[in-house]
């Protein structure tokens, strides 16, 4: 049997859907149910990682340093894991911190082009005795033979994983079969895959992902995350067992851990809404939904238009001021269509 690793970002992803407002004691009493049920790594902080905390991508309820001994207090099986972007997160002021506190596994991320922003990190990281694996983000907008490229420079700088996340939810499974393939010839490390639901293909691009090859996958509980969420983890599992695959995760007390997370953690369940298939249609992060929304509002433009000329512009994290932007533009031609104005 093929043994797929499980890394559960429930606490870090599904911050997004929260506004990056985590509690103490959610963090306390999901990482108590989840590490009873075999999963090997649980995923804490920030949605954009440590050290991301901020006006402009959402300040947390709570810092990185507390919600990270809170999980540490409780895994006693698991690995705990950390997100990280170069940027946000500094080596001094966040990582060491990080792994004093008893952080295993450190997942640096870059844009899916920018793989060489990692090196410092990924390189120190190692240094320390831990685990490292490079994660390209929005996958979706970059050829494949840059994505394969981007993956060996994480390799080289000491990557021992390299997971490659749809973070809009874009993909669909032949788009999949292809990237995580074409990884898995040619690297030497493993090869993960971090699916979002927003065309209601997290789960079954994952099963792709497992038979193209890739050994690591993510989920989260009640595919807690942003607009529809993450691949379901609940799901997920028994689905990779009944396929033939090993995940040595036991299914009734993963079950629990997600009613767990549902009574504790989850506002509302996400689901798979109009906005959200705008969001994966358009390549568009879906953590930008709830300020496309209010935008949109602001200046009584359609945000479906919005997002798709987002996704023209190839918007990512971190640039949040064009949806002011083209929320301002369309409304000044909307009033000038009105007018009778050529545009």
């Amino acid at each position: 049997m093929k043994k797929i690793t499980i890394s559960d970002p429930t606490l870090r992803d599904g911050s997004h859907a929260i506004k990056h407002q985590l509690t103490i004691k959610q963090v306390s009493d999901y990482c108590a149910a989840i590490d009873k049920t075999g999963v090997p790594i649980v995923e804490v902080g920030h949605g954009n990682g440590i050290g991301a905390s901020s006006i402009q991508v959402g300040l947390s309820g709570e810092s990185d340093i507390r919600l990270l001994e809170a999980a540490r207090n409780n895994l006693k099986h698991a690995k705990l894991g950390v997100h990280c972007i170069p940027g946000f997160a500094t080596i001094k002021k966040h990582i060491k911190p990080a792994l004093d506190i008893g952080v295993d596994i450190v997942r640096c991320a870059s844009h899916c082009t920018e793989a060489d922003t990692t090196r410092n990190h990924i390189t120190f990281v190692r240094e320390q005795g831990k685990q490292a694996f490079g994660v390209l983000m929005m996958a979706h907008m970059a050829p494949v033979d840059v994505l394969v490229e981007e993956a060996m420079k994480m390799e080289s700088y000491g990557a021992e994983a390299v997971i490659i996340m749809d973070s809009a939810g874009a993909f669909l499974p032949d788009r999949v079969e292809i990237v995580i393939g074409r990884l898995c010839d040619a690297l030497n490390v493993e090869v993960g895959y971090h699916g979002h639901n927003n065309l209601g293909m997290g789960v079954g691009n994952s099963v792709v992902a497992a038979r193209a090859g890739a050994t690591i996958l993510d989920g989260t509980a009640r595919c807690f995350g942003a607009g529809a969420g993450n691949t379901q983890l609940e799901i997920l599992v028994p689905v990779l067992e009944r396929l033939g695959y090993e995940t040595g995760v036991d299914l009734y007390r993963l079950l629990d851990a997600a009613d767990v997370a549902e009574k504790e953690l989850l506002l509302s369940t996400p689901t798979v809404r109009s906005i959200s298939i705008v969001s994966g249609l358009s390549g568009v992060f879906s953590g930008f939904t709830s300020h496309v929304e209010r935008i949109s509002a602001q200046y009584d433009v359609d945000a479906r238009d919005v997002f798709f000329r987002l996704g023209k512009r190839g918007i990512i994290a971190g640039q949040e001021d064009m949806i002011i932007e083209e929320a301002y533009k369309l409304h000044q031609e909307n009033l000038r269509k009105k007018s009778g104005i050529p545009l």
